[in-house]
């Protein structure tokens, strides 16, 4: 059984910085592609950063310079460090594996940047 389980969301405040953390299991980690999505309210999901080796990434332009995605395949665990918040960055943030074609999802963890 595939499980994602993220941490690390959280309120702060505009120019602060969380750290969240997605620990996974059920999947050959190492060889999954991972990312971070998020979605806010009346918006669709959208990709924020995806890993699929440690030197290989992808960021959306809204988050490009602010965040970074990086993954512990010892501790099967991927984490994207924000910097910079902005108010537009509150959503709630969904971690994704991409194993064979197929997708497999976190809860959700809830970010909310405000003064």
């Amino acid at each position: 059984q595939v499980q994602l389980v993220e941490s690390g969301g959280g309120l702060v405040q505009p120019g602060g910085s969380l750290r969240l953390s997605c620990a996974a299991s059920g999947i050959p980690f190492s060889i999954s592609a991972m990312g971070w999505y998020r979605q806010a309210p009346g918006k669709e999901r959208e990709l924020v950063a995806g890993i699929i080796s440690g030197v290989i990434t992808n960021y959306a332009d809204s988050v490009k310079g602010r965040f970074t995605i990086s993954r512990d395949n010892a501790k099967n665990t991927v984490y994207l460090q924000m910097n910079s918040l902005k108010p537009e960055d509150t959503a709630v943030y969904y971690c994704n594996a991409k194993y064979k074609m197929v997708n497999f999802w976190g809860q959700g963890t809830q970010v909310t940047v405000s003064s």
